[in-house]
Formats: C-alpha cells, structure tokens, sequence
C-alpha cells in the first residue's frame, strides 16, 4: 500500500452532525443545508426597513437593524427586540431569507424595532465566542442612543 493522495486524506471525515456540519480529518469544514442569504432592504410587503451593521470589526461581528415604517416619522423611543438565530452556534446567520421573513413580519405586525445578530460560529470559532459575541452585541443594543 502506497501512502494517501492529499485528495484521499481530504476526505477522512472527523466529527458530522447529520445535516448540519461535517469537519474532515485536515481542518476543513462543510456546511450542510446551507440557506439563501439576503440583503438588507425595504420590504415591499410590510414596509419594514433593514440595514447591516458592523459591531466589532476586529471580530467581524455584525447584526441586522429592522425598523417598522412608523419609526421613519417617529421621534419617539420604540421596544427593542434582540434575536439571536438558531442553529446550535454552529450554524446560521442573521442574514438567512428565513430568519429576515421571519422579523420583517414580526417588527411589521408589532411595531417594534429588532436586532437580529450575526455571531461567530463553531467550530471556525469555538466556544464562548459565539457566547461573547451575543453579550456584546446585546450591550451594544441596548447602549444609550445607539439604535
């Protein structure tokens, strides 16, 4: 038997959580299921706008701002709704089509405004990151003036 071709010892997978994620024996990491990702925009259906936001460039945490249409004319101080995606910390993101459909009609029907976060992931970024990241970004919603 000769030695393993790069291409074979590529594929020797380490750890998978069925439909999820799969890592492989020399570091590399396959997201399973992946979903669409959208940007931010106005909502031609709720009228609910959404814009990107960068909380800590150093770590690249990011998270999506909804604002309902009444707090474009509106001066005064709505509720804040902080979400934080599912995906077991290891899959997800702020910006999936689901997750965005999902607030776009919440933050519509309620009035609210809502920050939807965008944290790190397993295994790339293990934990507490995904932990640090939420308390930071919910620190930073709920700052004085910030949002």
């Amino acid at each position: 038997m000769g030695k393993p071709t790069a291409a074979a010892a590529s594929s020797v997978v380490d750890v998978e959580i069925p439909h999820l994620i799969r890592t492989y024996k020399c570091g590399r990491i396959r997201r399973l299921n992946l979903s669409k990702l959208v940007p931010p925009a106005i909502d031609p259906r709720t009228g609910v706008a959404s814009e990107d936001v960068v909380v800590n460039r150093v770590t690249g945490l990011s998270a999506r701002l909804y604002r309902p249409p009444a707090a474009v004319l509106s001066t005064r101080q709505l509720p804040l709704l902080v979400y934080f995606h599912g995906g077991g910390f290891c899959s997800g993101s702020a910006f999936n089509s689901t997750y965005h459909s999902y607030l776009n009609s919440l933050v519509s029907e309620t009035g609210l405004q809502a920050v939807s976060v965008d944290y790190r992931l397993a295994p790339e970024s293990p934990l507490p990151a995904a932990y640090d990241d939420s308390w930071e970004a919910l620190c930073w919603a709920i700052a004085p003036g910030r949002i």
